[in-house]
């Protein structure tokens, strides 16, 4: 199952780095895909990835990161003062970071216009992918097909 959990900013805008780091860490830790409001700086980037380096183990196997956050670059002088002026009080809650478990994303590609997010599909236990899909479509056809037989048999009867 695919787990998303969103972070707003004022949740953790008040942790120091260290305890930030720890809390999405522990997250995605739970396979879950962290969305969250606003973006690391780039020294807790930097922390973010010695810290997964570190618990890497058999189960968690790392991180996947990807930050997005609006560029506006034909801004007039007032509103680029306004946005200062709004980021130095509010904090840095532009844009959207997101991190997930590497054993369930695998890869996040960033476009100008769209983000892309590949996951991994799960296996299932103890029964094997074909096997289990095949006889869900065994299923679907036999249901299928009976009320489809007895109506063309209908159709031949009243003609």
């Amino acid at each position: 199952m695919l787990t998303l959990q969103f972070v707003p900013y004022s949740e953790i805008e008040r942790l120091s780095s260290e305890e930030r780091i720890d809390r999405l860490l522990h997250i995605v830790k739970d396979d879950k895909i962290v969305l969250m409001q606003g973006r690391l700086r780039p020294e807790e980037e930097i922390l973010m990835i010695q810290h997964t380096m570190e618990a890497i183990e058999e189960r968690f196997k790392g991180i996947e990161l990807c930050t997005i956050f609006p560029e506006e670059k034909n801004i007039q002088f007032f509103n680029r003062v306004r946005k200062s002026m709004a980021k130095a009080l509010l904090g840095n809650r532009d844009g959207i970071t997101i991190i997930g478990p590497t054993s369930v994303v695998k890869e996040i590609k960033r476009d100008p216009n769209k983000l892309q997010l590949f996951t991994i599909t799960p296996r299932f236990s103890g029964v094997s992918r074909r096997r289990a899909s095949a006889s869900s479509r065994r299923s679907r056809r036999s249901s299928a097909r009976t009320p489809r037989r007895r109506a063309s048999v209908r159709r031949t009867r009243r003609r």
